[in-house]
């Protein structure tokens, strides 16, 4: 058993199943959906605790649930079919926050993009257990084809250059953010800096100084006026 492992055994908090609810204000759930509600709300809770790169044990999150370990093998049958029902539970909110914001002009909604990948980071750790575990087909950029629509009527508005190579520009920012959001607090320890800091930071270099390097002058001098 690893230093983390022993470390979870010892802090794991049984949560009872039947507790467990579809969202705020519905009905409670109950039998084997609160059973897999509880489970894919404890293999949440575990990333959250512990980090995504110290990985997930199914065993340690049965006993996060508070359930009868063999039900999360009967239910799931592996760790990324879990993970995936859990990104499904779990990113749907995201994906009605990022929808709602498609309409907001280009720095705005790639800012947003950025705070809410940071904010509600669970989604991010989720997607990155499923791509290094390979066992489960799994869609990085759930929003690509709306989000390349988008970014084309950006560059015929004039908010983006015509020459930036939009299939790589859309890589890089998703990218950026996944990879901020899973390592910020590790970078703010070693930098030695707050979280809350290091985010501030991070942010007005990409959007005030790196964004702009793609957006034509006019629309650059009218976005400087704005701020």
């Amino acid at each position: 058993m690893t230093a983390i492992q022993s470390e979870r055994g010892c802090g794991a908090s049984a949560a009872s199943p039947a507790a467990a609810t579809a969202q705020d204000g519905d009905e409670p759930l109950s039998g084997r959906a609160a059973t897999e509600a509880a489970l894919e709300a404890a293999a949440t809770t575990l990333l959250k605790r512990y980090g995504v790169l110290a990985g997930l044990n199914l065993r340690e999150v049965a006993d996060e649930a508070g359930v009868n370990r063999g039900l999360v093998y009967h239910y799931y049958g592996s760790r990324g079919k879990l993970l995936r029902r859990a990104l499904r539970r779990r990113g749907h909110e995201n994906l009605a926050e990022l929808a709602a914001q498609d309409v907001l002009p280009f720095r705005q909604r790639w800012s947003r993009f950025f705070r809410t990948t940071v904010t509600h980071p669970e989604p991010i750790a989720l997607t990155t257990l499923l791509v290094l575990d390979g066992t489960e087909p799994i869609r990085v950029m759930p929003l690509r084809d709306s989000v390349q629509k988008r970014l084309r009527q950006d560059v015929e508005r004039g908010e983006i250059d015509p020459d930036v190579d939009l299939i790589a520009f859309h890589a890089l920012l998703v990218t950026a953010a996944y990879g901020y959001t899973i390592y910020r607090e590790s970078f703010a320890r070693e930098l030695g800096v707050e979280v809350d800091e290091l985010d501030a930071r991070v942010g007005a270099l990409v959007f005030d100084r790196i964004i702009p390097a793609v957006t034509p002058d006019a629309q650059r001098d009218a976005d400087a006026a704005g701020h």
